[in-house]
């Protein structure tokens, strides 16, 4: 394995003679300036930057802004005082005050770099906070996340290119470059980061305990600065906007965001993935870090669980989030504690280790497969995670509807558009545009992959399903029918109307969702997850041919509904 550094959330310096032989230090050299790092790296830090990174004789950031955190948009952190708050027998945690908190590197003797994290301590109710680097983009020419893996975008296209939106630019044959092409879902994450032929840095989070929301919270991760020309590296560690429906969420004191590592690796041969694929898995298997001495931070036990379908199925595939006590908030925007979220097996059971001890609510829903058609959640609280122990749940039954009485079903019930035409990775601005403006999709005929991920454009879709004697029999005896929409995601201000044999359902537009940005800021897997339903007397259906109708009444670019699923069965 070649040269590595290890670095937490934030960037390394590299060493200079004056620093040689000296181990982890830390040196103030001014009212707000301060020199850290140890026999191979040290940085150079102001009151809001990190503007001078060495590592062996190479300066890593140039003309870029260097390292620097803040919340919501340019709130960036003044750091006022710096000191060594504790130290071992090989490494030393360096803590940077400011009103909002403290930012601790802990920096080991050896190691090309530093783990990272963020105590709170007067933090207002934020939406976003991150840590980020800007580096020179000489150096660092490539992005690396799970789904992607490709050189950032030269910067002389935007000099050409004309501004569509945030971040967004189109350039002259009709293709875009965005910030938002390199996001990708946090819990998915192996590492990610920038690199060139010379020299890398990456982020790897071996605990996602800190990360907020559930499967599906996502966020930005690398990208080329368009003003500047630097080669961006960011540190989302809390993201309750980007991506959904935003709100600003409490934080409270001591929160603990971290610890993390990064790892700046040192190439002796083109290309850095696999060395930061090997860094990945140590990290992995050293966390939780035994060094941190956080007496809750290290307040451990585990929770174990079988689920179960009402209907005696057991819950294959589930997606298990363990979150907030509070139900009411919902999943995608919890982001105050702790967060802990897996799969259950084929036989319905699950488990999470390393679980911080409290108390938590536990949500449960279907994540496609063997599920697809299951529309409901399940949700309890009051769940107690004791230190050192294991707490066992279950059998727990989920309470799902008889599937005897379905009509039809496109799509997985999963909260994602993945199987439809254009869903899913990678994320991509404008592919939206692509579906038509009219579509036919005949249920026995057609295929999931017949129908588009999202709808936007001015016009019909169509759903024609045949209903014979013996399925209007069974309507006979329930009365009405039921047709669930699941969305995946809503971008305003397009407008639907929903019918059937030409009746009017119902009509879903600005007013009767809230907007999250998913669409228009490339993503094609989800949003924020809406569910609705109409009730369908058994009069407006006919013996032969039905026809459901989902037609657009206005249209605003790269804005629509993001579908997931569509039911039809009898109440």
């Amino acid at each position: 394995m070649c040269s590595i550094i290890l670095a937490l959330s934030t960037l390394f310096a590299c060493v200079t003679l004056s620093y040689a032989n000296r181990g982890p230090f830390l040196e103030q050299i001014g009212n707000t300036t301060w020199t850290f790092g140890n026999d191979l790296w040290n940085v150079t830090q102001g009151a809001i930057y990190a503007s001078n990174v060495y590592f062996r004789g190479t300066e890593l950031v140039g003309s870029a802004s260097g390292h620097y955190m803040g919340y919501d948009g340019e709130n960036n952190f003044v750091w006022s005082s710096a000191a060594i708050t504790s130290r071992g027998e090989d490494y030393i945690d360096v803590s940077f005050s400011c009103k909002e908190g403290e930012l601790h590197w802990v920096i080991f003797d050896g190691q090309a770099g530093a783990y990272q994290y963020f105590v709170n301590r007067a933090l207002p109710d934020l939406s976003i906070l991150r840590t980020l680097w800007r580096l020179d983009p000489k150096l660092f020419l490539n992005g690396r996340t799970y789904l992607r893996n490709q050189p950032l975008p030269d910067f002389s296209l935007y000099q050409n290119a004309t501004k569509v939106q945030d971040e967004t630019w189109q350039l002259a044959n009709g293709t875009f470059i965005t910030k938002y092409d390199f996001s990708d879902y946090v819990r998915e994450r192996d590492f990610y980061g920038v690199y060139g032929p010379d020299v890398g840095s990456w982020y790897i989070h071996p605990g996602t305990d800190y990360y907020n929301s559930d499967h599906l919270s996502q966020t930005l991760t690398v990208h080329r600065e368009s003003a500047t020309g630097d080669s961006v590296q960011l540190n989302v560690v809390q993201d309750t906007s980007h991506f959904r429906v935003g709100e600003k969420v409490v934080q409270p004191a001591g929160k603990v965001w971290g610890p993390l590592a990064l790892v700046l690796v040192i190439l002796e041969n083109e290309g850095s993935v696999e060395d930061a694929k090997e860094q990945s898995s140590e990290e992995l298997a050293k966390w939780p870090y035994s060094w941190l001495k956080d007496a809750a931070y290290q307040s451990r036990g585990a929770i174990s669980g079988d689920l179960r379908l009402s209907d005696g199925r057991p819950a294959s595939g589930a997606a298990i989030f363990l979150g907030d006590t509070d139900s009411a908030r919902r999943p995608s925007i919890q982001g105050r504690d702790y967060y802990y979220t897996t799969q259950t097996d084929q036989d319905g059971r699950f488990s999470l280790e390393n679980v911080r001890s409290g108390t938590y609510g536990l949500y449960a829903w279907p994540d496609g497969g063997a599920l697809a058609g299951v529309y409901t959640n399940l949700s309890m609280s009051g769940i107690k995670v004791a230190a050192g122990a294991v707490t066992k749940l279950g059998p727990l039954t989920w309470s799902v509807p008889d599937q005897s009485k379905r009509l039809f079903s496109i799509g997985e019930f999963d909260k994602k558009a993945l199987g439809f035409r254009n869903g899913g990775p990678p994320y991509q601005h404008g592919v939206s545009e692509q579906s038509p403006a009219n579509l036919t999709f005949t249920v026995g005929k057609s295929q999931t992959s017949d129908w588009y991920y999202a709808q936007a454009l001015v016009g019909t879709w169509t759903i024609e399903f045949y209903l014979n004697g013996s399925d209007l029999a069974l309507g006979d005896r329930a009365g009405s029918a039921t047709l669930s929409l699941s969305f995946a995601g809503y971008s305003q201000s397009t407008a639907m109307d929903v019918t059937i044999n030409d009746q009017l359902l119902g009509s879903l537009d600005k007013d009767t969702f809230a907007s999250d940005p998913s669409l228009y800021r490339s993503g094609k897997t989800s949003g924020e997850w809406r569910l609705v339903q109409y009730s369908i007397p058994r009069a407006s259906l006919r013996e032969g041919f039905n026809r459901l109708g989902f037609i657009i009444t206005r249209y605003t670019q790269w804005r629509g509904f993001m579908w997931d699923s569509i039911i039809l069965e009898w109440a």
